[in-house]
Parts: structure tokens; sequence; C-alpha cells
């Protein structure tokens, strides 16, 4: 049942932005008790050039399924291609085009079409080579009379900005939840990111069992490998099944202290990053090929 502790009556719809700390605080409150279909109903009417990014997890497959159910035209989907996602999890997509017969718009990381085409950019096995750079990955050109200019084709940060500078996209739908831990404990049904995008978090109080029981009510698709002990599918090569009594995230970056997909970090901190981490290596690399330099006869 929606808050009555705050009147946002006054309020454009859609919202102007950018939006105000005060106003976002605001509809917070209003939301904080609503269902989510109450929250997505509201986010149709007060949200600017409203789209949902979804890798076809299952809290997204609920907010599509319930979407379909609130609208005549739900929004869009976005889906970042990483080019390294399951076989299972692309039949998925499709599965879901099929079912809800919703425009799904796909983008894949700039001038790559496969993952022979990624490789040939960045070396195999990038992720391992370099971790933060795959989230933002960043192609230096650097010679000392021309610093450090670099051109992005990152793996899923750019693709994001790409897609929504193309779509204007103003607002985008998450399927984020607190119960997930880590950067998401504290999660709001707003946010507000560096960039000024809104976010709104529909399923954000649910908890993995909620999920899973909407999920088998309304007979919603799932991914196959949930099936096979996963709870939580990304990328191959950095999710593993989950045991018994494990978090349901603990599959992702096993090992790491990463625990968010690089489309949910800030923006502005992760491009300062990857320059600096470009910067280093191009030093790295000039500096190799004096030394080079100096020892051949």
């Amino acid at each position: 049942m929606a808050s009555t502790t705050q009147d946002i009556s006054d309020l454009p719809k859609p919202l102007q932005l950018p939006l105000s700390t005060s106003d976002l605080t605001r509809i917070n409150a209003f939301l904080s008790s609503m269902t989510p279909q109450e929250i997505l109903k509201w986010g149709t009417e007060y949200l600017p050039n409203l789209y949902q990014t979804t890798a076809f997890g299952l809290t997204g497959l609920v907010a599509i399924d319930m979407l379909s159910k609130l609208a005549k035209s739900p929004p869009p989907l976005i889906f970042l291609d990483t080019l390294y996602h399951f076989p299972e999890t692309y039949e998925l997509v499709e599965e879901v085009k099929k079912k809800y017969g919703q425009p799904v718009h796909v983008f894949k990381p700039e001038g790559c079409e496969t993952v022979q085409d990624f490789e040939k950019l960045h070396g195999e096995k990038y992720w391992e080579t370099n971790e933060a750079d795959y989230d933002y990955s960043v192609k230096v050109r650097y010679s000392p009379s021309s610093p450090a200019p670099f051109s992005e084709s990152q793996i899923q940060v750019e693709p994001a900005r790409r897609a929504y500078q193309q779509l204007n996209v103003q607002s985008v739908i998450t399927g984020r939840r607190a119960s997930q831990g880590g950067a998401r404990s504290s999660l709001q049904p707003l946010e507000v990111d560096s960039t000024g995008l809104l976010k709104l978090n529909p399923l954000f109080a649910w908890n993995f069992s909620m999920v899973e029981s909407y999920i088998k009510e309304n007979s919603v698709p799932r991914n196959k490998l949930l099936d096979q002990g996963y709870r939580s599918v990304g990328d191959w090569h950095s999710t593993t099944k989950v045991e018994e009594g494990q978090d349901e995230r603990a599959g992702r970056w096993a090992g790491k202290e990463k625990t968010e997909c690089g489309l949910h970090e800030d923006y502005f901190k992760m491009k300062a990053q990857a320059r600096a981490q470009a910067a280093e290596a191009a030093k790295a690399e000039i500096s190799t090929a004096r030394e080079f330099s100096v020892a051949s006869p």
C-alpha cells in the first residue's frame, strides 16, 4: 500500500531534471512502503524517458512480467551484451522476447560483434590481465608529444553510456535488491547516479525467496542455469555455482573483493581510475622501450 507519510502531488509528471536532493528524499519516503507493482506504476508516470536495463536475472524478469500487466506499452529493454554471457542467457533473451513481445535494444562493446573482435583489441582473458579495465577498458595511444589521448571501448560502461545517449535515456529500471548485500545493502527505491541518471529499484525490499516465489507462481521464464546450482548469473568466466547456505551472489567474482558490476559503479570514478591505469601502463611501456634501446648495441 502506498505511503501516506509524504505528499509528492506537487511534483511534475514527468519529473524535471536535475532532481534535487530534497525531492529525492521526499520521493523515497513516499515509495518506501509501496509494493513493487506500485513503484513501477509510479515510475511509468513520473520518470522521464524510462527504459529497463536488464541482464535477464530473476529480479529483472519479475519487473518485466509485472510491467507487462501494468502498462500497455512497457518501457523498452536495454541488454548490454558483454559477448561473454552463457549460451543459456542468450536462449533466455529470445524466450523473453517471444513471450512478452518487448523491444530489446542490444548494445555490445563498440566495434565488436564477436568475442574474436573483442580479443583482437584487448587480448584473451582480459578480465584476468586487467579486471578494472575490463569493466571500463581504455585503449591508450601514448607518445611524449601526445600525452595519453585515448578512445574508450569498454565491456559494460561504454555500451551503457552509448545506449543512453542514442536512446536519450534519462531513467532506468534496475533489478537490484538490498538483500543482495555488498554495495546494494543500503539500496533505496530511487537513486540518482553521478551522471544524473535516475535509477528505479522497484524490488529493493524483496529477498530471494520472494523473487523466486513470484517467478514460479507467474510462470516467468528463467535461466536454465538456476536449475544447475547457480543463483546469480553474469559472464561465464566470473560466475560459479553457489553452495547450500551461501549468499545468492557468492558465485559472482568469487574470491575477489568486487561485489558490483561496472554498470552500477560510479561512472566518473571508474573513468578516472581507467585513465590512471592506462597512463601507468603507457609509462611502463615507454620505460621498457628505453631500457631496450639503451641495452641494444
